[in-house]
C-alpha cells in the first residue's frame, strides 16, 4: 500500500529529485495524498499534497526546496480521510516522520501523549509515533536510541522512516511487518519500501528483518535491533534493473505486463524446461525429504493468487492423487481449523509482503503445521523466508495494480509442484512426464499465438465496455479462470461482474439474463464442454448475448448473439494458462474504452500489507 523513500547523501546534494523520482516507481503500490520532508539549512521543509505525485513535484518546483536528507511518502489512507492535514511526514518538534502500516495501539498512546501536553493535527495514527519519539528524546537525546525505545512501545506493523532538523545528515529507519529495505550507493545511503525505488542511484540492498533499526548516514549505515544490539545484514546485489520497470513502448503497465507473459513464463519454466525429468528440488534442497511426506496440500492466498490456487486444486487432486484445500487467508486464521501435521501449506503471494497471506502461514504454523512452501514473485520477501520451501516465479516487476503475468506464473509454478508430487507417489509415468514437460516447454510460444488474437478481442470490448454488469461461466479447472476473468473486469473497468460454475448457472443466475447482461464462456474443448453447451443454450433462450473462448476444435457454432473467439489449440492440462489471457486483454481494453486508470484503478492498491 503506502510507500516510503529516504535518502542522506553528502552534503551540497539536493536529493528531492530522488525522493519524487522513488515516489513515481511507488504510484503502483496505491495511494490517495503524498508528501515529503527534508533538512534545509538546519530547518525542517515540508510539503503535501492529496493527489499524484505530480502535483508534489509541482510544489518542489515553486518552493524551489533543496536538501541532502530527507523523507519522502504516499499514504493510502486507513486513519482519518484523504487530506493534506492527514498526509505524511507528520511533524513533532524538530522532528518528521513517514509511516506505513497500521499502528493498533494509537489510541491509548495518543491518550497518553495528549495528557503530556501534544497536541495533535491530524486524525492518522502516524501522528502518535512522531510525538513518542519527541517525547522520549527529553530523556535520551540520542536519535537512535530514542527511536529504540519508542518501537518497543509500539503493536502493529509498521516501516518508519525520520528525520531531526538538529542532525541535517541523518535518517533513522525501523521495520516490523511492513516492508522495507536500504540502499548502500557511492553518494549517500537510502532506504524504501520496494526496490524498484531505488534503481536510480544503486542496486546495491540490504534486506531489513522484522524488528530491525537502522541508522544512515551520507558514508556508512548501520543496523541494531530494538534493544540498541548491532546486527550484521549483508548486502545483495539487485536482480531487478531500471528497464524492467519502464513503459517502453506500452500505453500502461496493464498492458506491457500482460505481453511479458511469454518471457515470464519462459524465464520461471527454464530450470523445468532445461531437464529430462521434473526434479523436487526445483522447491529447494531438502524438496525431495519434505515433500515425500505430504499427505494433503493446504493452499492459503488472497485476490488473484486464490484463483490461483483453486485452479491447482484441480490439478493436484486428478493428478498427484493429493487432497487440497485452498483457503482464502483472511479468513483461514479466524475459524476453527483442524491442524494435519503432514499437510503441505502453500502460500502464495506476488510480493511476498501481503499482510492476510503472512499471517494465514504464520497461524499455520503456530498450529504445527511446518511442512510450508512459499511461490512468490520476490526473492527477498518475508512470505519467502518464512517458508521451508520456496518457488521464485520470476514474472519480473509488476507495476499494474491488476495481477496478470503475476498469476500464469504462479500457475507454472504450481502445475510443476503437481508434478513433483506425483513422481513421488508413483503417479506419473514416464510417458506422461515427457508428454507434460514438452506442454511447459512449448507454452510461451502458446501463450504467444493467443496474445495475437489481441484485435478481435478490442472489436468485443467496444461492445462489452457499454455494459453495466456482466457473467462469467467456466466449468471445472476453467471456473477458476472464469472467477479471474470476472475479477480483471471489475478491478480496472468498474464494471460489475461475478463468476459461476456453468452448472449453476440454473440456479439462481438465470434470473438476471437479458440483452443487458452479456455472458462470458470460458469453452474448452475438453470433457465438460457438451455440457457447457447445454448451459450456453440456456443463456440463448432467454434472449442473452454470449461471448464464447473456445478452442480451435471446439464446435461451437456462431449465430445471432453467440459470438465465438477460437484459441489455436487446446492445451490440455494447462489450458487455463491459455484461456486467462484472452481474459485479460477484455477488461484492459474494456477498460480503455471507458476511460479509467487501468493501472492504477480507485480504491485498489497493488501491495495489501495491512490488514
Amino acid at each position: 500500500m503506502c510507500g516510503i523513500v529516504a535518502a542522506a547523501e553528502q552534503s551540497g546534494r539536493n536529493i528531492v529529485g530522488i525522493l519524487l523520482e522513488g515516489l513515481k516507481k511507488l504510484e503502483y503500490r496505491g495511494y490517495d495524498s503524498a508528501g515529503l520532508a527534508v533538512v534545509a539549512g538546519g530547518r525542517l521543509a515540508r510539503l503535501r499534497s492529496v493527489g499524484r505525485v505530480a502535483e508534489l513535484e509541482a510544489q518542489a518546483k515553486e518552493t524551489g526546496v533543496a536538501a541532502a536528507t530527507g523523507i519522502a511518502h504516499t499514504r493510502w489512507a486507513t486513519h482519518g480521510v484523504p487530506s493534506e492535514r492527514n498526509a505524511h511526514p507528520h511533524i513533532s518538534g524538530g522532528l518528521a516522520v513517514v509511516h506505513n502500516g497500521i499502528i493498533e495501539n494509537y489510541e491509548e498512546l495518543r491518550a497518553e501523549l495528549t495528557g503530556l501536553g501534544y497536541v495533535f493535527t491530524s486524525d492518522t495514527d502516524t501522528e502518535v509515533i512522531a510525538h513518542l519519539v519527541e517525547n522520549t528524546l527529553k530523556a535520551q537525546p540520542d536519535l537512535l536510541a530514542a527511536v529504540c525505545a519508542s518501537i518497543r512501545r509500539l503493536r502493529g506493523a509498521y516501516a518508519i522512516a525520520i528525520v531531526r532538523e538538529s542532525e541535517p545528515e541523518r535518517v533513522i529507519v525501523a521495520r516490523e511487518g511492513s516492508p522495507l529495505l536500504l540502499g548502500v550507493g557511492d553518494q549517500g545511503n537510502y532506504a524504501a519500501s520496494d526496490a524498484s525505488a531505488l534503481l536510480q542511484v544503486t542496486r546495491r540492498m540490504v534486506y531489513l528483518e522484522n524488528g530491525d533499526i537502522a541508522d544512515l548516514r551520507p558514508g556508512s549505515w548501520k543496523v541494531v535491533r530494538a534493544d540498541g544490539t548491532p546486527i550484521e545484514r549483508p548486502v545483495a546485489l539487485s536482480q531487478l534493473s531500471a528497464d524492467a520497470v519502464e513503459l517502453g513502448r506500452f500505453r500502461h503497465y496493464m498492458q506491457k505486463e500482460i505481453f511479458e507473459q511469454p518471457d515470464a513464463l519462459a524465464n520461471t519454466l527454464e530450470m523445468a524446461g532445461a531437464a529430462r525429468s521434473v526434479q523436487p528440488g526445483l522447491f529447494g534442497a531438502e524438496a525431495e525429504a519434505l515433500l515425500s511426506k505430504a499427505d494433503s496440500v493446504l493452499i492459503l492466498a488472497c485476490g488473484t493468487s486464490y484463483h490461483s490456487g483453486l485452479t491447482a486444486r484441480y490439478w493436484l487432486e486428478s493428478i498427484a492423487g493429493v487432497p487440497t484445500n485452498v483457503e482464502i487467508a483472511s479468513e483461514y486464521r479466524y475459524r476453527a481449523s483442524v491442524p494435519r501435521p503432514g499437510q503441505l501449506v502453500v502460500a502464495i503471494s506476488q510480493s511476498g509482503e501481503t499482510a492476510d497471506t503472512l499471517a494465514a502461514l504464520r497461524h499455520a504454523r503456530e498450529l504445527g503445521q511446518q511442512l510450508t512452501l512459499a511461490i512468490c514473485n520476490v526473492p527477498e520477501s518475508a512470505i519467502v523466508r518464512e517458508c521451508a520451501l520456496r518457488f521464485i516465479t520470476r514474472a519480473g516487476p509488476e507495476i499494474g495494480v491488476a495481477s496478470t503475468k503475476a498469476f500464469t506464473t504462479q500457475l507454472a509454478a504450481l502445475f510443476l509442484l503437481t508434478l513433483v508430487l506425483a513422481k513421488l507417489k508413483g503417479r506419473l509415468p514416464a510417458d506422461r512426464e515427457d508428454k507434460e514437460l514438452e506442454a511447459l516447454r512449448h507454452l510461451p510460444a502458446a501463450v504467444q499465438e493467443v496474445l495475437d488474437l489481441e484485435p478481435r478481442i478490442e472489436e468485443w470490448a467496444q461492445r462489452f465496455a457499454m455494459k453495466q454488469h456482466a457473467l462469467f461461466l467456466g466449468r471445472g479447472h476453467h471456473y477458476p479462470i472464469a472467477l479471474e476473468g470476472a475479477l480483471k473486469l471489475k478491478e480496472i473497468s468498474y464494471i460489475h461482474a461475478e463468476a459461476y460454475p456453468a452448472g449453476e448457472l440454473k440456479h439462481g443466475p438465470l434470473a438476471l439474463v437479458d440483452r443487458e447482461m452479456p455472458v462470458i464462456a470460458v469453452a474448452p474443448n475438453d470433457t465438460l464442454l457438451e455440457k457447457l453447451k447445454s448451459n450456453l443454450q440456456e443463456v440463448k433462450a432467454r434472449g442473452g448475448e454470449l461471448y464464447v473462448f473456445a478452442d480451435a476444435d471446439s464446435e461451437v457454432p456462431e449465430s445471432e448473439g453467440v459470438h465465438v473467439l477460437r484459441l489455436p489449440e487446446h492445451y490440455g492440462a494447462l489450458s487455463p494458462i491459455l484461456h486467462v489471457i484472452p481474459l485479460q486483454l477484455l477488461a484492459y481494453h474494456a477498460a480503455l474504452v471507458k476511460g479509467t486508470d487501468v493501472d492504477k484503478p480507485r480504491n485498489l492498491a497493488k501491495s495489501v500489507t495491512v490488514e
